[in-house]
């Protein structure tokens, strides 16, 4: 996988220049009256490639600037944007932040994070790795995925494979004097196939995403994993209505995770609209149970070392012996519920979900007869009470073994139940996220059937 060379790259030039951009903005809405402003200014570049059944489907170049000023008037808030950067369009943007602001209502909670929160270090966390794929290239490994995947006996139709590269050039700065870059990339693979017979079709699919196009698994083993999964599906069946464990497979465990943390920001806990409402401090998980949120891991997913305000970010603990430790805030949600800004402005920096020593077959073993649940549908979850009801597939496992797969079923069960009762986290953890999490085994929920 070619890398560019740094001759080649022009990532800090640009940056450069949505720096000086934004210093600038910041000091025109500073002379325009404005007490406080913040700018955040992008610029994303990227490739995608579709190819099905040998053929090139879509091939799509993307260029997409972004530029966002918000402007305060004491607590007046304003705020504007827009994708051009040539200087009438931005101070367009600017006489519009200022004009939404004086006609706001003031609000309390307004303005920019305190200045003493602001990051002073800016570590190389290995980010940044061009893919030097053209078009033709990317056709090309598109291809080997497929040809792969449809190698496999049984496999009889292609939903595609897809190659994606992605770069991403980010300023933030305020008018506490803050600046700060960011620049990452982003690679993705992927292949989507069809098996049938004369029982049925099935479909699945497999795919990886990394910071650097050097960490791809091969073109081989990911059409051989997309396949086998495929295939795994062949005569699944429909269960009865039952209660019994269930083990969610790392990719559908940081659904649930990501559940845990809507429920815990602090957007849902000051409108009251969660199910772990006051609940800081208390015991959610297992005593055993820890999760840690981590900025500063070379090459992950979530890193970085400043929030979309400018906090510093900081490894912290969410989950400490199964007590929830702490909300996840920005300033302004800190603000409404008088505590402080967790640096979690823009969501969360690499959230780690503390593995046990157990493999996935271990796991299953451990669970002896229940579900393994492999792909959930539907939006059935509720942050205001906890109640989580979805569609599933996955298998059916007897005497810790795999017996057939399942679908068409529905689990059943509310979060605070589902969270107390987790009974084992798995090593398997899947890397391919800002949420790292092993599988996740559950004492029971309902399986509603047949």
């Amino acid at each position: 996988m070619t890398q560019l060379s740094p001759t080649q790259d022009r990532s800090n030039d640009e940056l450069d220049r949505l720096a000086q951009l934004a210093e600038d903005v910041i000091r025109r809405a500073r002379a325009a009256g404005a007490s406080q402003a913040e700018v955040a200014a992008s610029i994303d570049t990227g490739l995608n490639v579709n190819v099905r059944l040998g053929e090139v489907e879509t091939v799509e170049h993307t260029r997409d600037r972004g530029f966002g000023l918000t402007v305060y008037f004491g607590q007046r808030k304003g705020s504007a944007s827009t994708a051009d950067l040539n200087p009438d369009s931005i101070q367009a943007t600017l006489d519009q932040a200022c004009a939404i602001a004086r006609y706001t209502e003031e609000d309390p909670a307004a303005g920019l994070a305190d200045a003493a929160r602001m990051a002073t270090q800016f570590p190389d966390l290995d980010l940044w790795h061009p893919w030097r794929v053209d078009t033709e290239q990317a056709i090309e490994l598109g291809k080997q995925i497929e040809d792969a995947g449809r190698a496999h006996a049984g496999i009889t139709n292609s939903d595609g494979a897809s190659v994606q590269t992605g770069e991403s050039l980010a300023v933030y700065a305020n008018s506490h004097g803050f600046l700060g870059r960011e620049r990452g990339t982003r690679h993705s693979l992927s292949l989507s196939l069809i098996a049938g017979d004369d029982d049925g079709m099935q479909r699945d699919y497999w795919y990886d995403s990394v910071r650097a196009a050097s960490d791809f698994m091969s073109a081989q083993a990911l059409g051989d994993k997309a396949a086998q999964r495929t295939l795994s599906r062949m005569g699944a069946r429909k269960l009865s209505t039952r209660q019994c464990p269930v083990l969610f497979t790392p990719e559908v465990a940081r659904g649930l995770i990501g559940h845990l943390i809507g429920a815990v920001s602090g957007g849902a806990l000051y409108r009251r609209a969660s199910f772990l409402l006051d609940h800081a401090g208390k015991q959610v998980m297992p005593s055993w149970m820890n999760i840690v949120e981590r900025p500063f891991i070379m090459r992950g997913q979530g890193s970085g070392a400043f929030d979309a305000e400018g906090v510093a970010t900081r490894d912290s603990s969410l989950i400490e012996n199964g007590v929830l430790a702490r909300y996840v805030l920005g300033s302004y949600s800190a603000r409404k519920l008088g505590l402080e800004s967790t640096g979690n402005a823009g969501g969360i920096h690499n959230l780690i979900v503390e593995p046990g020593q157990d493999d996935f077959h271990a796991l299953l073993k451990r669970m002896g007869t229940g579900l393994v649940v492999t792909e959930v549908m539907g939006q059935g979850v509720s942050t205001i009470t906890g109640d989580y009801s979805r569609g599933a597939a996955g298998f059916w496992v007897e005497n810790g073994v795999i017996a057939y797969p399942v679908e068409e079923i529905t689990i059943a069960a509310n979060l605070r139940d589902m969270y107390a009762n987790i009974v084992a986290v798995g090593a398997d953890v899947d890397h391919r996220s800002h949420l790292l999490t092993g599988s996740i085994l559950l004492e029971q929920m309902t399986i509603a059937g047949e």
